[in-house]
């Protein structure tokens, strides 16, 4: 017998939040209804399967993100939009692991159209306009940036950086200033390719 007010978007809110805890890939439909106290039965009426409740978990983080990036470059160009940018994803990162690893979950065209990632490639587009890039320069930019971020949470998860004893939020910061200087002299040696 399903609990009165489970629905689709609580199922969803209660995964990511399991998977914040546990970890993505033990995100299943049996442990989620053993968090929930009904039978894996019932949430079949309100998800259709575990690709779909992954997927819902994706969509929720990419929006979560997407909100509060834009809060984080609102208003700001140059280096504190993009150390807001850079600083807000972290953040996410750290706080909400299992999140931030189902959004490195491959969606379908379809869904990753109508999710909010999309909103990520623009929040990017305009820290980057604050430096003055445009096309192709900014999609090489862009490249730049993600990698740079994506990189660094990357071994921060997988504990690359646990044998230094440098502060990460130092070497964050650090990488940032890099990364801006590198933006700022873009357009003066722009690599031809």
């Amino acid at each position: 017998m399903a609990r009165a007010g489970l629905t689709a978007q609580r199922l969803t809110a209660a995964a990511a939040d399991l998977a914040d805890e546990v970890g993505f890939e033990a995100v299943t439909l049996a442990a989620l209804a053993r968090r929930l106290g009904v039978k894996d039965a019932s949430l079949y009426s309100h998800v259709g399967g575990l690709r779909e409740l992954r997927t819902r978990v994706t969509v929720l983080a990419l929006a979560e993100l997407a909100d509060l990036l834009a809060d984080a470059v609102a208003g700001r160009s140059g280096k504190d939009a993009l150390a807001g940018f850079a600083t807000t994803y972290r953040q996410y990162a750290l706080d909400h692991p299992g999140r931030y690893a189902a959004m490195q979950q491959e969606l379908d065209p379809a869904t990753a159209a109508a999710s909010a990632a999309p909103r990520h490639g623009e929040l990017v587009r305009a820290v980057l306009r604050g430096y003055g890039l445009d096309d192709p320069d900014q999609t090489d930019a862009a490249r730049l940036v993600l990698s740079m971020v994506y990189g660094f949470l990357g071994l921060e998860a997988m504990g690359g950086f646990s044998h230094h004893s440098r502060d990460l939020q130092t070497s964050y910061a650090r990488s940032v200033d890099a990364v801006d200087h590198a933006l700022r002299s873009w357009a003066d040696g722009s690599a031809q390719g």
